[in-house]
């Protein structure tokens, strides 16, 4: 017995050596960074920012794979059956965090399967109006969709987005009938806004405050509560008595479960320079998004708190499951 115990102690003791060395190593070969929304989105604007400060930092190439479809699901599902060897990383929004209580079935377990690294950055949305709706207003809009409720139409990023997510808490809340067109990402969505294909949206502030400046969008309303600086003349959602909206989203970085805790802290520490660059930050807060860059435990904190925040709205606003 006592054999056998000090052979396993051995065992434990070169797998940690192992270990070790391994994180010493690391990264000795190109990181992929997935992205489960299509090309041109904000989720997309953020991870190629970060990627091309992080390649110079961990001398690596590091590259990004948009991989869309199934409101995030199908990037996620790719990452999470990755292997764990920190070469393989997911940059999503908070709606991974919905997914759990939001989908009748997943191929994947949002919280078994991933390793939390630290969230990237917080933003606020903007609730987005079609420049050929008849609405100038969020009020005005709300009306409308009282006054002739199953007609209008709104956007989002793809079924269970945070974008999704937040549109359906507005329509509880406001108590308005609209009918939801899901797109596989911002880009497209936003172009089906412009046509005037669907007449309101929320959209990242990082997508959704260009296409206001250029003049393709209108502003109607933003989260948070205080009005962004970067919108002075739009409301918060709460001016115009619509609560529920105090706090918007954010945008994280996990690896595979199982991915070593050195290389997840490396990765980690090597994210938190990249976002607190001078000229990186400058460029973040320019979209309305504030770096955060917060450690893996309390990135995780954080995650389980938003789960459980988001299948509390989930079960009070009846949002129905998703196949």
């Amino acid at each position: 017995m006592k054999t056998a115990a000090a052979a396993f102690a051995v065992a434990l003791a070169a797998c940690t050596i192992a270990d070790a060395a391994s994180a010493q190593s690391y990264p000795n070969r190109p990181i992929r960074i997935v992205v489960p929304y299509a090309p041109g989105g904000g989720v997309s604007v953020y991870a190629h920012l970060i990627s091309t400060k992080l390649s110079e930092i961990v001398k690596q190439s590091v590259v990004v794979e948009n991989r869309p479809g199934a409101g995030g699901n199908v990037g996620s599902d790719v990452v999470a059956k990755s292997p764990p060897d920190g070469y393989t990383a997911l940059i999503h929004t908070s709606a991974l965090a919905s997914a759990g209580p939001l989908y009748k079935s997943l191929p994947f377990d949002p919280i078994k399967d991933f390793a939390p690294v630290t969230n990237l950055v917080a933003t606020q949305m903007i609730v987005s109006g079609s420049l050929k709706s008849t609405a100038t207003t969020l009020p005005e809009l709300i009306a409308e969709a009282k006054a002739k409720p199953g007609t209008l139409n709104y956007a989002s990023s793809g079924l269970g987005s945070s974008l999704h997510l937040f549109a359906e808490i507005f329509k509880n809340n406001a108590g308005v009938n609209i009918v939801h067109i899901p797109y596989r990402g911002d880009a497209p969505m936003i172009t089906a806004m412009i046509a005037g294909d669907v007449q309101i949206a929320f959209l990242p502030q990082a997508t959704g405050q260009a296409a206001i400046q250029g003049g393709r969008l209108r502003a109607l309303a933003v989260t948070g509560r205080t009005r962004l600086p970067q919108l002075p003349d739009t409301p918060t959602l709460l001016e115009l008595g619509i609560t529920g909206f105090e706090d918007g989203s954010w945008t994280a970085m996990w690896m595979p479960a199982a991915t070593p805790s050195e290389i997840v802290l490396a990765i980690q520490q090597a994210t938190a320079k990249v976002l607190f660059d001078p000229m990186v930050a400058e460029r973040f807060r320019s979209f309305g998004a504030e770096p955060i860059g917060n450690t893996p435990e309390q990135f995780a904190a954080q995650y389980r708190a938003t789960i459980a925040r988001f299948a509390d709205i989930i079960e009070r606003t009846k949002i129905p499951k998703l196949d």
